[in-house]
Parts: C-alpha cells; structure tokens; sequence
C-alpha cells in the first residue's frame, strides 16, 4: 500500500518542497484567456493554459475532502484556488484524516456530505459507490476525462458500467534509486533487464557494498517489489487476474516471481545488513542508508516510487547528482509500470462539484500542481515542460506512456485484510519469504490462505 502509512505520506509531502519553485506560479492574473476557458494564455511562461470551458458559479459554495496535509494540502489548494478564479465558486478545503471510509460515513449520516473527496483506493471507490454515496461524472467531466486519460485510467475510476472518478494525483512506484559514487567506484551501470540488474547487483557486492537496501519492516514495500516482478513476467492479464483473486496465489505464474525474487532475496551478500537485518529496516531509513556513509554506505541501491525523492533528500544527496534513478528493469518483455493515485469523485449532485471534476479531468489543474513540484499526473495532454526538474520529467513520461499497460498497486486493489494490514496476509507472508526466499512453496499456501478468507468476507 502506498498511502495507509503516516512515514509515506510525509515523504510524499516533503516532496513537494524539495523540488518546488521552478516553476512556480502566482494563481491572480494567470495567462490572458477569458475566465470563460478561452484559448490559451500567451502572457509569462509561468501562466496556466486554459484548455477548459467551465461555468460561472458566483455565490455557490463548494466543500472538498482530501487526506492532504502539510506540502500536499498547500499544492492541492493552489489548484482549488485557480479553480475558484475562473468560476466564482467559494472552495473549502476540509482535511479528512487517516480514515476517509469514516469521515465521509459520518458526514453522510449527518446530512452534510462534502461535495468532492479525494479518495485514495480503487476499494474506496467501489465501497462508496456500492452504498450510493457516489454521483456519476456528468456530460462535461466525462468528456474532459476522456480525452485526456487512457482508458486504463477511466475503468480504474468506474463501477457497475458508470464513470466516477477523476485520477488527479498519481505515483510511479517502478523505479530504483541508486548511490552514483558507489556505482561509478564499482564501474556500474543503470541496467534494463532482471538479468542486467543481477549482474549489477553482484558487481556492486564485489565492490565491496551490498547492493541493495530492502525496508522489510514495513511489509507494504515487499508487496510492490512482488508487484513490480510479477506485472513485468506474468503480463498486465494475469496480474488482473491474480488482484482479483480469479486464480489462486498457488498459480505458477505466482510460483515464478517469487523464484525470480528470490534470487535477489537469496543472493549471497546482496542485500543490506542481510535478510534478518532488512527485516528490522523501515522504509525511509532503507533509502536514507542508501545515501549516507559517504564512501560506505550501507547500500548502492534502493527501490520505490517516486516519494523516494524526499527521503533522498533529507539523506543530503541531491538528485541528479549524488542520486540517480532508473525505471524498475524489464522481467519479462516490458519493463512494469506500478501505480497509486488519488482520484476525486462526488459526493453531491450540482454543477459546482461537477464543474471541479471537468477542472481535474483538464491539462490546466494538473499544470498548476505540477508547477509547483511534488505532483504526478496521468493526463496525457499535460505539458511535460510543466515540471519543474528532468527526473520529475521523466518519471511522469513512464506514467504516459505505459499507455493502459500500467497497474495499479496489487495491495491497495486487494481486501485490506489480505493487502493493508501489519502481521498479517500478503504482508506477514512475504516478510516470511524475505526471511527464508528459498520457501517457495510455503509461501505460496500461505498467501492463497488468507486471500481465500478475505475475499470471501
């Protein structure tokens, strides 16, 4: 999972302030198009393109929630703000909390819904919709989503044949971070392919520093090193197939990427303080010990998503420089592109919510956060020369042009009880299998147990 954990959310917040300000923006007086969504502003460069028609809504008042805090909320109101500008609409921004389920349960029990949540899980989507707490996208949001999003993008936001959702906020979580002083002593280089990446990794051992730095204490990072393998080996269908648990863990396809990581897992002297120690690392002191030791760190590389970047940078290292990454090697034929993502949906009917929809759904929305740093977006009519820095450039390219062979991450589409919870299913079992990666077997059983009983609860 990517955002269930308070350490992850920070870093993706402190993200934001770390690659902020290239291009930042004042939100009054953006571009020389109409507020009616006229063409394109021509003023400073940093002025926000108007691609969109949106509607007057002088005097309506509009409630958002969001789990934001912090970098993410400040970027987040930014877009509101522009929103407000060019319709008249008064936004509030109203912070969630942790559990999104029970803060907007509460307010549905009150008669007081806000009018758009950022959502976090396609499971969320599906829950509120099942329930009839969501509206579908009107004509105009639907339009804009599909002429922006790939069709991947829109069935992640849909239920029962019906458009929901708009993913405004999205991460790539196939990258690997790597220490470029240890790969140059080593005379390494970025590889393509599992087999290139074992190389390396040996190479680096050789060297004289273990390759790579697993934070097996938080179980959610093993299930996106799992991910990663088994959508680049098994291919996008059996990956739907296995997230749906429509075959069973104990399918070869599962039996071969778990052998495949293993012989990562399994390397004699490749992993960071060994397996029992990568079982006692968190995730943000596995990327900080990446970068930090000068010329003996504790590891050359280190893999997640993008809101790695923060925790490179508190470890002092800047990116490009001392810091490096590369897309998650090829397994199979393609190298995998994991997602998460945040996606707004409505929760009251009326123009206002759907009006802030269509704004998501545009280029214009995703150019004001991406401006600022700290922000990916799927829409594949945005403007890369929005972000501020090539690594954010080039992360986002990966994003689009996966096309809809992208996946979202496995866990966050799984029963929390089998793909979100600490000491227990998919977690609990493949930091058994970090423990002991020649228990191929085991593990399997294990994992087809306690999906068997969450989804069938």
């Amino acid at each position: 999972m990517r955002t269930s954990l308070r350490s992850v959310r920070g870093a993706r917040g402190a993200l934001a302030l770390l690659v902020a300000g290239a291009l930042a923006f004042a939100a009054a007086g953006c571009g020389d198009g109409g507020d009616d969504g006229g063409p394109p502003g021509r003023g400073s460069p940093d002025a926000i393109r108007q691609t969109v028609a949106l509607p007057k809504l002088a005097g309506q008042k509009l409630k958002v929630t969001a789990v934001w805090t912090g970098a993410e909320q400040k970027g987040f109101t930014k877009v509101l703000e522009e929103f407000s500008r060019r319709t008249g609409a008064e936004v509030a921004y109203v912070p969630s909390g942790d559990d999104m389920s029970a803060f907007v349960g509460s307010k549905i029990a009150g008669g007081d819904p806000p009018d758009v949540a950022m959502l976090q899980q396609p499971g969320a989507l599906r829950e509120f919709a099942q329930k009839g707490w969501l509206k579908p996208l009107g004509g105009e949001a639907a339009a804009e989503l599909g002429k922006n999003f790939t069709k991947g993008w829109q069935d992640l936001g849909s239920y029962g044949g019906k458009r929901y959702g708009v993913y405004f906020k999205v991460s790539n979580k196939s990258l690997v971070w790597y220490n470029t002083g240890v790969f140059d002593g080593a005379g390494a280089k970025e590889p393509k392919t599992w087999p290139e990446f074992l190389s390396t990794a040996q190479l680096v051992a050789d060297y004289g520093i273990p390759a790579v730095s697993v934070g097996g204490a938080d179980g959610w990072t093993l299930t996106d090193w799992f991910e990663n393998v088994y959508l680049s080996q098994a291919g996008p269908e059996k990956y739907d197939q296995l997230a749906q648990h429509r075959i069973p863990w104990t399918d070869p396809s599962v039996k071969d990427a778990l052998t495949t990581l293993g012989r990562l897992f399994g390397g004699k002297g490749l992993l960071a303080d060994g397996n029992e120690g990568a079982l006692q690392t968190q995730f943000p002191t596995s990327v900080t010990q990446t970068f930090t030791g000068g010329e003996e760190p504790k590891a050359a590389m280190v893999f997640e998503g993008d809101f790695a970047a923060a925790n490179v940078a508190g470890a002092g290292a800047r990116i490009g420089k001392e810091a490096k990454v590369f897309p998650f090697p090829a397994v199979g034929a393609k190298p995998p592109v994991v997602t998460g993502g945040d996606v707004g949906v409505a929760l009251k009917d009326g123009p206002a919510a759907q009006a802030l929809l269509t704004f998501l759904a545009s280029p214009d929305a995703a150019q004001v956060w991406a401006g600022q740093g700290g922000f990916l977006s799927a829409n594949k009519n945005l403007d890369l020369a929005a972000y501020p820095d090539d690594v954010l450039r080039s992360i986002a390219r990966a994003v689009v042009a996966a096309g809809d062979d992208f996946r979202f991450d496995m866990s966050d589409l799984a029963p929390a009880s089998f793909g979100g919870k600490p000491g227990q299913g998919e977690w609990k079992a493949l930091q058994d299998f970090l423990k002991d990666p020649g228990d191929v077997a085991g593990t399997q059983q294990r994992l087809e147990s306690d999906a068997a009983k969450a989804f069938k609860s």
